[in-house]
C-alpha cells in the first residue's frame, strides 16, 4: 500500500461540547476513536467543558508528537492525574528521575535481558498453566482476565525480584496481591480520563476504590524497598540478590538527592509501581482481548493450533521453540494492532508550537490515538478486518513507521516489548498446546477505559481436551458444562470501534 502523505492543514476539525461530552459519557473508547477515524486522521479538538485537548491519530502528527518536536510536549498535566501512584515522578514520568529510571530497567525488558531468566520464565508459565488440569477435569469455567493476570503476575515477580517476594505475616505471596490493586487503581482511574478537569475535592465514582488499593499497594512494596535499603546499608552486592532491582533503582536516586533526598522510599515505589503495573497490565490485557478474537476467527485457531503442535510437539514449550512459531508471532502483532496497549497517550505542549500545521499553544493537552493510528483506511487495508496474514514475513508491506505504535514511540516508548512477545508466546503456546480454550460466553465485550482498556464483561473460557498431554488425548476428561446464565446478547463482534452497534 502506497504511503499517504501528510494531510496538512492550518485549522483543526472542532467537535463541539454537546457533541463531544454525550458520546465520550456512553463509550470513551470507541467514541474516541471514531471521532478521530471520521476526521481521516486529521487534528481534531475536542471541546470537554473546561478545556479542549486536541486528538493527534495521523502518523505524520504522531511522529511530531512522539519523536521529532517530543522535546515540546511533555508528560505532564491533567491526563496525567489520574494515574496510579504519582508514576509521574518516576520511570513514567519525565526529567532526570525519568531518564536515570529508564537506564536501570531498560536492560532488563530488551531481548538480551529477558534471555537470561527465559528459561525460569518458560518454567513459571508451564507451573500455572499445568495447575489448570482441575479446572479442565471438573468442566469448570475459568476467567480468562483473572488467568492473563496471574500468569504475568508470577512472570514479573522473576524478572524484577528475581522470584522472590516476601509475603507479609499472615497473608499470601505479596506478588499474587500486587497485580489485583494495580487493575483496581487502573480501572477506577479510568472513570476520570474522559474529564480530568474535575477537582479531586468532588468525588469520583472509584476514587475510594482507588484509594483503598493504593495503600494495599504501599503495605507490599514500601517494606521490600526498606529491606532492600537496610541490606545495602550492610553493603550487600546487588547483582546477586533478588532484591537486585529494588536495590539498583535505590543507588540510582541516592546518586541523584543523596541518602537524605526527600521521600527516597516514595521515589523508588513509584519507579516499581510504574513498570510493574505497565508491564502487566500491557501483556495480560493484551492476552485477554486474544480469546475473543480466536473464537470470532476459527481458522486462526486451527491454524495456531496446527502450528504450536508441529513446532513444541509432546514437550513443554521452551524460549527456544519462540522464534520458530512465525504464525503465533503474527498473530500476536494483528492482536496488538487491534487492541494496542496505549490506547490514549497524553502530553502538554510546554511552549508554542504546531502539529500538521495547525497551531498548538502552550499548555495544550495533546491526546495521541494509536487506537485510531490502527484504524486509518489510508494505512492499512481492510483496518476492521482480525487478519494476521498482514504480518506475513514474505508479504513485505510498506507502511508509514508510525502507523503502528501499539507500545508507543520515541524516547518514552515502552522498552518491554520483547518481554510481552517471550512471555505472551509462553502463554499461548502453553495453553493452546495443553488444552483446547473456548470462549464459553460469546458476546460484545465493552471496552472500559483505564490505564490500559479492559473488558468490562469476563471473557470465561472452558479448557477442552485436545492438547498434547496424554490423558487428554485418551479422553478422561468429562465434555463441557453447560453455559451457567451470565453474559447473553449477539456473537461477540470484535470489530468496535469502527462499526457493529455500540
Amino acid at each position: 500500500m502506497p504511503l499517504a502523505t501528510d494531510p496538512t492543514v492550518s485549522k483543526p476539525r472542532v467537535l463541539p461540547f454537546y457533541r463531544v461530552v454525550p458520546r465520550l459519557l456512553r463509550d470513551p473508547v470507541t467514541e474516541l476513536t471514531r471521532m478521530g477515524v471520521e476526521a481521516e486522521g486529521g487534528v481534531v479538538r475536542l471541546d470537554i467543558g473546561p478545556f479542549r485537548p486536541y486528538l493527534v491519530s495521523h502518523p505524520d502528527h504522531v511522529r511530531q508528537v512522539l519523536e521529532t518536536r517530543a522535546a515540546g510536549f511533555a508528560r505532564e498535566g491533567v491526563f496525567w492525574r489520574p494515574l496510579p501512584g504519582g508514576a509521574g515522578r518516576g520511570v513514567l514520568g519525565d526529567g532526570d528521575g525519568w531518564a536515570s529510571g529508564r537506564e536501570i530497567l531498560q536492560p532488563l525488558l530488551t531481548a538480551s535481558g529477558v534471555a537470561s531468566p527465559a528459561e525460569d520464565i518458560a518454567g513459571v508459565v508451564a507451573g500455572r498453566v499445568t495447575a489448570l488440569d482441575e479446572d479442565a477435569r471438573g468442566g469448570r469455567l475459568v476467567d480468562a482476565a483473572h488467568l492473563m493476570a496471574t500468569i504475568t503476575d508470577h512472570v514479573l515477580v522473576r524478572v524484577l525480584f528475581g522470584g522472590h517476594v516476601p509475603p507479609r505475616a499472615g497473608e499470601r505471596e505479596a506478588g499474587e496481591r500486587l497485580l489485583p490493586d494495580l487493575a483496581v487503581c487502573a480501572t477506577a482511574a479510568g472513570v476520570r480520563l474522559p474529564f480530568p478537569f474535575v477537582p479531586y475535592a468532588m468525588r469520583a465514582p472509584g476514587d475510594s476504590t482507588f484509594l483503598d488499593a493504593a495503600r494495599r499497594i504501599d503495605d507490599v512494596v514500601r517494606p521490600l524497598i526498606e529491606d532492600a535499603r537496610a541490606a545495602e546499608h550492610r553493603g550487600g552486592d546487588a547483582p546477586g540478590r533478588p532484591d537486585a532491582v529494588v536495590t539498583s533503582l535505590i543507588r540510582a536516586r541516592i546518586s541523584e538527592d543523596g541518602a537524605g533526598g526527600a521521600d527516597l522510599p516514595g521515589r523508588v515505589r513509584d519507579d516499581l509501581v510504574g513498570v510493574y503495573g505497565a508491564a502487566a497490565e500491557t501483556t495480560a490485557t493484551a492476552l485477554t482481548w486474544l480469546w475473543t478474537l480466536l473464537h470470532d476467527h476459527p481458522e486462526v485457531n486451527a491454524r495456531l493450533r496446527d502450528e504450536i503442535e508441529w513446532v513444541v510437539g509432546d514437550g513443554p514449550v521452551r524460549p527456544g521453540h519462540v522464534q520458530e512459531l512465525t504464525y503465533l508471532r503474527m498473530v500476536l502483532q494483528e492482536l496488538l494492532r487491534v487492541h494496542p496497549p496505549a490506547w490514549i497517550i497524553p502530553r502538554q505542549a510546554v511552549r508554542d508550537t504546531e502539529i500538521g500545521g495547525v497551531p498548538i499553544a502552550e499548555g495544550s493537552q495533546v491526546l495521541v490515538s494509536p487506537y485510531t493510528t490502527h484504524r486509518l483506511e489510508a494505512f492499512w487495508e481492510r483496518p476492521a478486518e482480525f487478519d494476521p496474514e498482514r504480518w506475513a514475513p514474505e508479504r513485505h508491506e510498506r507502511r508509514h513507521p508510525y502507523a503502528y505504535v501499539p507500545f508507543g514511540a520515541g524516547s518514552h516508548g515502552c522498552p518491554g516489548q520483547d518481554l510481552f512477545h517471550l512471555q505472551a508466546a509462553l502463554v499461548v503456546a502453553a495453553l493452546v498446546g495443553r488444552y483446547q480454550p473456548e470462549l464459553a460466553n460469546p458476546q460484545r465485550f465493552t471496552p472500559v477505559p483505564g490505564a490500559v482498556v479492559r473488558p468490562r464483561e469476563a471473557p470465561l473460557l472452558r479448557l477442552l481436551p485436545g492438547g498434547r498431554d496424554e490423558e487428554s488425548r485418551n479422553g478422561a476428561w468429562p465434555s463441557a458444562v453447560p453455559l451457567p446464565a451470565i453474559g447473553g446478547g449477539p456473537a461477540h463482534d470484535w470489530t468496535w470501534p469502527m462499526g457493529g452497534g455500540a
